[in-house]
């Protein structure tokens, strides 16, 4: 990282990813079933010798005993869960280390803001060349060290981001600081999102929530938290991980304890959030589901893609039943007016946090 701007390239460049100690067991690309179950026969070795317990982890024993587990509730009405936030504190200094522990949310970057930008260009009449997204408020919840905030703020967006660990706001302050255009279109505050709803009631135009929602301590109240301060009419992005027996296999097995993708303890199998848990709650709430797409991660090129299957990581976009705001149009653009507006945003300020 920089003290200076380094000029921005213009369009989404090729991501050059060094694989280093990520090597993925050939065995499950080929042979799914076997190599899930060769994967866990493994796990459990290293752990007994570790510790020296006996107990089996099987594909049969999580099918049946890990699927009556129930995602645990707050009663505290509040939606900030203090582990979470130590877990979080320990690497608020590692957020711009494209290398690091975060390198697959920076990688994420190159299908997350396209969705973002293409769904919104396609329910909007106004089209600014340069700042696709000008005019547009965006509240960024769980907003880490700004990975997500800069790219929608060098498309235009004006962006709020929020996060309740005080250091990665520092992490967000500082970096965008480097950019004088970003210092002015973003602003970070260390807050939840229950603490700025009575604020910021119906103020936000577009709310996103990437790889948050399975952190948090009561999703109902977080769901009810984004609707309080969405505009009628505003877009809800959620980008997270679906509760399976897969996902505990790669999400919490493989990426975190033997390919260390991730640190170890970053994610709780049990407050993974099924796709049909999280419409249930976004329809309770006013929102309506108007997307869900399965995305993927290959450890092996550090890229994501979009992919039929919501078994591992999926994306959604909701949006808040009421009145049009005045902010958006409620006409849908043409295909064929959406891609040549996509394209040309491409080139107008969509790249990676990588870039900076």
């Amino acid at each position: 990282m920089s003290g200076s701007c380094r000029p921005r390239p213009t369009a989404l460049p090729a991501r050059r990813r060094p694989v280093g100690k990520v090597v993925f067991p050939c065995r499950l690309l080929c042979s799914p079933k076997t190599g899930l179950r060769d994967i866990l026969q493994d796990y459990n070795r290293k752990r007994q010798l570790k510790s020296g317990s006996t107990l089996p982890v099987s594909l049969t024993g999580m099918k049946s005993n890990m699927f009556t587990v129930k995602r645990p509730f707050s009663t505290s009405h509040s939606s900030v869960d203090l582990k979470e936030m130590k877990k979080f504190q320990l690497l608020a200094h590692k957020w711009w280390d494209e290398e690091g522990e975060y390198a697959a949310l920076h990688s994420m970057n190159d299908i997350r803001v396209p969705f973002i930008r293409d769904t919104l260009l396609s329910m909007s009449s106004n089209y600014h060349l340069g700042n696709p997204l000008s005019g547009i408020k965006i509240l960024d919840v769980g907003c880490g060290g700004g990975l997500l905030s800069e790219p929608l703020g060098r498309l235009g967006a004006s962006v709020t981001g929020i996060d309740p660990v005080e250091d990665n706001i520092r992490t967000a302050d500082r970096h965008k600081s480097f950019d004088p255009v970003l210092a002015k279109r973003i602003q970070y505050k260390s807050s939840s999102l229950e603490e700025i709803v009575e604020e910021s009631m119906e103020t936000f135009d577009v709310i996103v929530a990437s790889e948050v929602v399975e952190h948090v301590a009561d999703l109902e109240t977080f769901i009810k938290c984004c609707s309080q301060v969405l505009k009628p009419e505003g877009s809800l992005f959620i980008t997270t991980i679906n509760k399976t027996q897969l996902s505990y296999v790669l999400g919490i097995v493989v990426a975190e304890k033997i390919m260390g993708i991730v640190p170890e303890g970053t994610h709780e199998w049990e407050k993974f959030v099924p796709p049909e848990e999280l419409e249930r709650l976004l329809e309770s709430n006013g929102f309506s589901v108007k997307s869900m797409k399965g995305m993927l991660y290959n450890p092996l090129s550090g890229s994501w893609s979009w992919v039929e299957s919501t078994s591992l990581n999926y994306a959604v976009h909701a949006v808040k039943a009421g009145a049009p705001a005045q902010s958006h149009a409620t006409d849908t653009l043409p295909e064929t007016d959406v891609q040549q507006r996509s394209a040309t945003a491409g080139t107008a300020g969509t790249v990676p946090d990588s870039a900076v």
